[in-house]
């Protein structure tokens, strides 16, 4: 099924190497050393590029495939062009195919010693992995995870939803969080959606770090509390509307998981 996909994609970017990132439901991610437009002797700082692809679904009526296809493809650029104008951390946007489903941005992120690119989750697994407890719990992490936290805060500040926010669609450069992959994103001033984020960001962090879960999710809600706080009473009460909604929405997943 992949190797079908890529065939799809190589029709419309041909000569561009491409590397498979991960593969979702809705999207294949690719990596490659190509600029789109400049060719590599005249790039002045060449690196690496991530580009996104949504291919098309057989089971759709063809040209209400491509309709959806171009309609979230422009939704998604639109809303990473605003998060690069509001200076929420995320990839910059370089080259939009909306018809086909591609999406041409800057890599973002550093490399762990293991050579896999330093997602919060995947940060967090290498501490773990090759470090004692006590340093899976440092102030480094600590301050790690406030920082991953403030950055939440300030998406939700904005009214913007991520969609599917969980540990890996978080990037670290240094402790800087960077947030990725925003197909699910939307646009919402209620609280109930806000919590729903960080609902799916606090089981994903349960399901994936469990040992030290309690403390890394204690740290993100101070740092969403931080940033509400420096943005003001308004902020401040618009914090606690959505801890509130968090608690109701954490209840409503005991209750789902209790019934099976």
């Amino acid at each position: 099924m992949t190797d079908h996909i890529i065939s799809q994609v190589q029709k419309h970017l041909p000569n561009i190497p491409l590397t498979v990132v991960s593969q979702g439901a809705e999207a294949l991610v690719f990596q490659t050393d190509t600029h789109p437009y400049i060719s590599d002797p005249y790039l002045k700082n060449p690196g690496t590029y991530i580009i996104k692809y949504r291919p098309s679904k057989s089971y759709r009526h063809p040209k209400i495939d491509a309709s959806i296809t171009k309609n979230r493809t422009i939704g998604e650029v639109k809303f990473m062009n605003k998060l690069t104008k509001l200076g929420i951390n995320s990839p910059a946007i370089i080259l939009a195919d909306f018809a086909n489903g591609i999406i041409w941005m800057e890599f973002m992120g550093s490399k762990l010693a293991t050579g896999e690119v330093s997602s919060f989750k995947n940060w967090l697994w290498w501490l773990e992995r090759e470090r004692s407890a006590d340093e899976c719990v440092s102030d480094t992490v600590q301050a790690a995870c406030r920082n991953v936290g403030e950055i939440i805060g300030k998406l939700h500040l904005n009214d913007m939803i991520h969609g599917d926010l969980t540990s890996s669609n978080i990037l670290l450069q240094d402790q800087d969080p960077v947030l990725i992959d925003f197909g699910l994103s939307s646009y919402s001033g209620l609280a109930e959606d806000k919590a729903v984020d960080l609902y799916v960001l606090e089981r994903a962090i349960v399901s994936t770090h469990s040992v030290h879960s309690e403390k890394y999710n204690q740290w993100l809600l101070e740092g969403y509390e931080q940033s509400h706080k420096d943005s003001g009473k308004v902020a401040t009460r618009k914090y606690v509307d959505t801890l509130k909604k968090l608690g109701e929405v954490r209840l409503r997943g005991r209750k789902r998981s209790m019934l099976g």
